[in-house]
């Protein structure tokens, strides 16, 4: 059984699929391991540390034609597309609300594909969950970043020409990745506030540290699944209004509400920001679906009435060892449940909820 991978586009992905650690287990449970020349090497991973591990280097036309399962984040282009073989598996994160069409094409050549991003949030799926993984590690690089645009000082100093207070941070959207940009905020010394639709949430602010808006009358928006749902008019109305007062007291704001396969709810609106004390900062890592706030634009810092608005679309590629770290784990975790380990082989089981609810029909 042989898992390959081939290089991503590295201009828009940074990240890799396979690491030495996770290659070497590969190999210990039996696959075989094939990856390109200079697959990690932007990583600081040479390939003779690959070679230790057991992975054999091919070329892309090769790894395409042999592998078995082949792992990566991005969807391949259309060439490698066609030097895919029936019956082979892809896995990755293909974003299939947006992607539906390239999907349904690479499905009609009886390429079974397995989009990560779908994985039903269950325990057993724990390990496996790449939005987890990922959005950790976005969280805490946006307070880095974030803290880094912002020309004043983050935890109270107390000095002898005078006290500098500590300043007042906003996460909007209390999931996963605002989680840990209250955590880490926190840790820096900064007074940290939070919202979010899903009421659930307050406990978990809370136990971090952080203050919980609650507005009133609150419905929970939450889904079965743990995400976020779109809001009623009632709701968003009285979350502007609380937001509105928040806001012009709040020195950095870290924007994380995403709504899984739909554009970002626009949160903080042209008035909150005009409201907002200038040399304030808003950080969107929202941006690729929209952003939560007026103004942003991906990848770009725009600067309306002295707030600084940075929009993220590729906070990863900042990170792309750790992330690489957790995103390969959560692969060979996924994999592993596909393996028969004892007869050798793959079991497509469908009455396996990880399996029936990431495999794309």
């Amino acid at each position: 059984m042989i898992i390959g991978s081939i290089s991503e586009n590295k201009e828009f992905e940074k990240r890799i699929s396979i690491t030495p650690e996770i290659a070497k287990k590969y190999v210990s449970n039996g696959f075989e391991v094939i990856i390109e020349n200079e697959y990690g090497t932007h990583l600081g991973i040479s390939d003779e540390k690959y070679i230790n591990e057991g992975c054999k280097l091919e070329n892309r036309e090769n790894i395409l034609n042999k592998s078995d399962i082949l792992l990566q984040l991005s969807l391949p282009d259309d060439k490698a597309i066609s030097l895919l073989k029936e019956n082979k598996i892809l896995i990755g994160n293909f974003n299939y609300t947006n992607n539906k069409e390239v999907i349904t094409k690479i499905s009609s050549k009886k390429i079974s594909i397995f989009s990560m991003e779908l994985l039903p949030r269950i325990t057993r799926a724990q390990s496996m969950d790449i939005l987890s993984s990922q959005a950790n590690l976005a969280g805490y690089k946006a307070v880095i970043d974030s803290f880094a645009i912002f020309k004043k000082a983050i935890p109270m100093m107390m000095t002898a020409a005078g006290t500098i207070s500590a300043a007042k941070v906003l996460v909007v959207g209390a999931g996963v990745a605002g989680l840990q940009a209250i955590a880490t905020a926190k840790r820096m010394g900064a007074i940290v506030y939070a919202t979010d639709v899903r009421s659930a949430s307050k406990e978990q602010v809370e136990s971090l540290g952080g203050k919980f808006l609650v507005v009133e009358g609150a419905e929970n928006l939450e889904t079965e699944g743990g995400y976020a749902k779109e809001a009623s008019e009632e709701f968003k109305k009285k979350q502007e209004e609380l937001l509105a007062e928040t806001l012009k007291k709040i020195d950095v704001v870290i924007c994380t509400a995403l709504i899984p396969g739909k554009t970002a709810p626009k949160i903080i609106s042209e008035q909150m920001i005009k409201n907002m004390q200038p040399g304030s900062v808003i950080y969107d890592l929202a941006a690729s679906q929209g952003g939560n706030a007026a103004y942003t634009q991906a990848n770009k810092v725009v600067e309306k009435n002295g707030v600084l608005i940075a929009g993220e679309s590729t906070i990863l590629n900042k990170l792309p060892t750790s992330a690489s770290n957790l995103y390969a784990k959560n692969l060979f975790n996924f994999v592993l449940n596909l393996y028969d380990k004892q007869n050798k082989k793959l079991n497509i089981n469908m009455d396996d909820e990880i399996i029936n609810k990431t495999l794309v029909k």
